[in-house]
């Protein structure tokens, strides 16, 4: 079993970037595939972005591209997400969770960070 507790959310004006940080506990964290889900008001949990154990792939959801960027340190037993270009549409409640099977499954997951872009 692995814990995991999320940080760095907050409120940011359009246009502007955050860093949010998921620290685990527990089982190698080299083991399990990363992912950032998010949740807005009203809708559905959704899939942002992956990664890999080595770190060496990532996956995105389409609209983030070229704007976020996942990336983990092994020896911090840490992932990121690098948010830039921020928009209003990107309010939500950050998630990330771990998965030794695949990525964008979440087995376990963080408490969650608040992102809040005003426009």
């Amino acid at each position: 079993q692995v814990q995991l507790v999320d940080s760095g959310g907050g409120l940011v004006q359009a246009g502007g970037s955050l860093r949010l940080a998921c620290v685990a506990s527990g089982r190698t964290f080299s083991n399990y595939f990363m992912t950032w889900f998010r949740q807005a008001p009203g809708k559905d949990r959704e899939f942002v972005a992956a990664v890999s154990g080595s770190g060496s792939n990532t996956y995105y959801k389409d609209s983030v591209k070229g704007r976020f960027t996942i990336s983990r340190d092994n020896a911090k037993n840490t992932v990121y997400l690098q948010m830039n270009g921020l928009k209003p549409e990107d309010t939500a409640i950050y998630y990330c969770a771990a998965s030794t099977v695949v990525p964008g499954r979440g087995d376990y997951w963080g408490q969650g960070t608040q992102v809040t872009v005003s426009s």
